[in-house]
């Protein structure tokens, strides 16, 4: 976290199953808020390979699939796997407080 970025709770962690994931739109920023066995990812709401929406697609195993092209990216890193190739995602950090998701916006 850098020093500008500024901690705003964004979901209710018992709103989010494991292997779920939470749509919420916070200060202006689209974001998928994950639960990969326990641990809360924050990323940003769009495929990188043509700009859709990640929030129809499914989360396996950490990994989210695009619902339109098939991209998917690790949710824990952010990083494109697998075919198409693409940029990275971008991540956002997360901190539980009580039962809120926290997240470090800009």
């Amino acid at each position: 976290m850098t020093d500008a970025s500024v901690f705003t709770r964004a979901a209710r962690a018992s709103d989010i199953a494991p292997g779920g994931f939470g749509h919420v739109v916070v200060a202006g920023h689209d974001l998928l808020i994950c639960n990969v066995a326990g641990s809360f990812q924050a990323i940003e709401n769009r495929c990188s390979h043509l700009g859709m929406p990640l929030d129809r697609g499914r989360l396996a195993r950490g990994v989210i699939f695009c619902p339109f092209h098939g991209a998917s990216f690790d949710v824990r890193t952010g990083a494109s796997i697998g075919f198409p190739k693409c940029r990275s995602i971008r991540l956002f950090e997360t901190r539980v407080t009580g039962d809120d998701v926290e997240v470090a916006l800009p």
